[in-house]
């Protein structure tokens, strides 16, 4: 049976497992589900995930939720090798803690600036929340000073989710003219890893519309 994959592309998670399943080379139907609708809480759909979040992955009879698990799942079931999830301990930790640093970090912090926007509970960013930002984009700028790569000398899936993150953060209006590592990084990303572009371009262009069109003047400037 084929891989189903339910996804909101307003999410930066759902489009990680996306961008992660293109670069794998694996088929998946999409089924979309609009969380401003509230289809994650239907029924049928908390029978597969109690949490009700996304993205949701159904392999046969195998369910997964969560980005980054199924990012991690996807390279190791369906890759044609290990360049996107190094099987060695050491690389393969790396690749872990920077997926950690997007999911706790760089992640969280675009949530607490771009949710109360999305869903137009505010017009406005928070100091804190706003140098938060930054912050976690000084982190990523910093990684990428040795390979120009988030998690090695090659792209990995710790790049993948990093990258959709970075490429939300940037659709939203945030400044990466102070990140120059950073900038040319996601533009390798969108031209070298397969299916990014596909998977990513038109779900952060509609958060960052959404996002841009409720948002105050300046709020984002650093």
């Amino acid at each position: 049976m084929p891989i189903t994959l339910y996804f909101d592309g307003a999410a930066p998670s759902s489009r990680i497992a996306l961008a992660v399943a293109k670069a794998v080379g694996v088929d998946v139907i999409v089924k979309k589900i609009d969380l401003a609708s509230k289809e994650h809480l239907r029924e049928d759909y908390l029978k597969l995930n109690p949490q009700h979040t996304v993205p949701t992955l159904i392999d046969n009879d195998f369910i997964l939720w969560d980005s980054h698990a199924i990012a991690t799942y996807l390279a190791s079931q369906y890759g044609k090798d290990d360049s996107l999830y190094p099987k060695d301990p050491k690389k393969r930790a790396v690749v872990i803690q920077r997926l950690f640093f997007n999911e706790g970090v760089l992640y969280s912090r675009l949530r607490a600036v771009g949710t109360p926007l999305y869903f137009g509970l505010k017009t406005t960013v928070d100091r804190d929340k706003k140098d938060a930002l930054y912050e976690a984009l000084d982190f990523l700028e910093k990684f990428l000073e040795r390979t120009g790569w988030v998690a090695g000398d090659h792209a990995t899936i710790a790049d993948i989710a990093c990258a959709v993150t970075a490429s939300s953060i940037e659709a939203i209006g945030a400044d990466l003219s102070g990140f120059p590592k950073t900038r040319d990084w996601l533009g390798r990303c969108r031209k070298s890893i397969r299916g990014f572009r596909e998977a990513d371009d038109e779900g952060a262009r509609f958060l960052g519309e959404t996002i841009r069109g409720r948002l105050q003047p300046h709020q984002l400037d650093r």
